[in-house]
């Protein structure tokens, strides 16, 4: 499993939303608590995800890590469950940063939720087919992240 960070960790934070073909990325700050998308990863092969993720550390310089932790709507684990498991320990052995999961069961439904709200339905199933919901659901969990600290 992930080492699990201290959770009063200062600096920037990375976050990701493992899918199979496409990662959504955000980077927050964790003194502000503030989360934004940035583009999402397409690499199919283990080779291109990690060699793209190495660009965003380098760029970013990130404390911590987050990855979403999808769990079934009863909080049973399920295949996506352990791969973003293995993903979320694969990114702690290769460069030795913290890593904490977080329950992403809801935000791809939040997500979608907020998108509509801003643009309405077909500027949100046009945003859905451009792949930018990955990585605004890489920021919802980096704000569930954020948000989790805080309380008591």
């Amino acid at each position: 499993m992930p080492e699990k960070a201290h959770r009063s960790s200062a600096g920037t934070v990375l976050a990701f939303d493992f899918g199979l073909q496409r990662i959504g990325v955000a980077v927050g700050e964790s003194e502000l608590g503030t989360a934004h998308a940035l583009p999402v990863l397409v690499a199919v092969t283990q080779l291109g995800r990690m060699t793209a993720i190495e660009r965003l550390l380098k760029e970013w310089k990130p404390a911590l890590l987050v990855v979403g932790r999808p769990l079934g709507e009863d909080g049973a684990a399920h295949e996506m469950t352990r791969r973003a498991e293995r993903f979320a320990r694969q990114l702690n052995g290769r460069f030795r940063l913290p890593v904490e999961l977080v329950d992403e069961r809801y935000s791809s439904v939040e997500v979608e939720s907020r998108v509509r709200a801003a643009y309405g339905a077909r500027k949100a199933a046009t945003l859905a087919r451009g792949k930018a919901l990955d990585s605004q659901a890489a920021q919802l969990v980096l704000e569930q992240y954020f948000d989790g600290r805080q309380a008591p």
